[in-house]
């Protein structure tokens, strides 16, 4: 609907993402050569393939065509969501890095000035699968865009903006995949219940109780007969598929076993 007004979830949720994307162009401002071509935890992306990537997916959203070219079969892409997402960051390769964080910054401003014009209540596919609203669409793009800007805060020493805005849109979404992972993943018997609780900067503390129908569910942490505690950062990472266990500190307390297996199986975005 075009000139539709924005309501309050989309405006907060453009704020944030608004918000984490100025941070990234921020810091990339500060970049010497070498900081382009620091690896990342991404597999087989450095910090300015970082950029391109969002560059790429912030283009498709404002209906600009992909590029038109052949991906090599680097050994990072896994399927053909992977082979898609490559192309972005491919096609920039040749292209130096603050040129990359120029188009960023288009992008922006180009994106901020279509955002008010769409109904945030546009029935849209999210990156999940499910069906949502384009103000939630507007949430993912928050989430992703802080977990990249993180990416590259880790690869360049350069720690900040953990507690932005769009830290909460990542913890909102991906905090839903914690009762598969206890439940599902990690297999936990029914009865246990296991808290989760983040601290520096985000402060966060939340239980999953598994039923008899070996379910999980939200409850209360105070009730758990396990508990995982860390860093927020710690989390973001192995949320995100970013580290293996043995790469952080975690504090266990209860079944160490099941603390080990639901840690073992955390990522759930790549």
């Amino acid at each position: 609907m075009e000139g539709a007004e924005m309501n309050e979830p989309m405006r907060a949720t453009t704020a944030a993402y608004e918000q984490t994307v100025r941070s990234t162009l921020a810091l990339a401002g500060e970049f010497d050569d070498a900081d382009w071509e620091r690896p990342t935890e991404c597999p087989g992306w450095t910090v300015k393939d970082q950029l391109s990537h969002l560059v790429g997916v912030e283009l498709e959203l404002l209906g600009d065509p992909a590029p038109d070219i052949d991906v090599p079969d680097f050994d990072h892409i896994r399927n053909d969501f992977g082979r898609a997402m490559e192309k972005a960051v491919h096609a920039r390769r040749p292209v130096p890095g603050p040129a990359v964080a120029a188009e960023l910054a288009d992008v922006l401003e180009r994106r901020l000035a279509q955002l008010p014009g769409i109904d945030p209540d546009l029935a849209v596919t999210l990156p999940d699968g499910n069906e949502g609203t384009y103000a939630h669409l507007v949430k993912f793009r928050a989430m992703d865009c802080w977990t990249h800007e993180q990416d590259i805060r880790r690869a360049v020493g350069r720690p900040g903006n953990l507690d932005a805005p769009a830290a909460q849109c990542f913890w909102e979404l991906l905090s839903k995949g914690l009762p598969i992972i206890v439940a599902r993943r990690a297999k936990a018997e029914p009865g246990q219940t296991v808290a989760f609780r983040t601290s520096d900067p985000l402060d966060l503390y939340v239980g999953v109780h598994v039923d008899e129908d070996g379910r999980g569910r939200w409850t209360d942490p105070a009730t758990s007969t396990t508990e995982l505690a860390m860093d927020w950062e710690t989390y973001v990472r192995l949320t995100t598929g970013r580290c293996t266990p043995d790469a952080v500190t975690v504090d266990i307390t209860g079944d160490r076993a099941l603390a080990s297996r639901i840690l073992s199986n955390m990522g759930i975005m790549i």
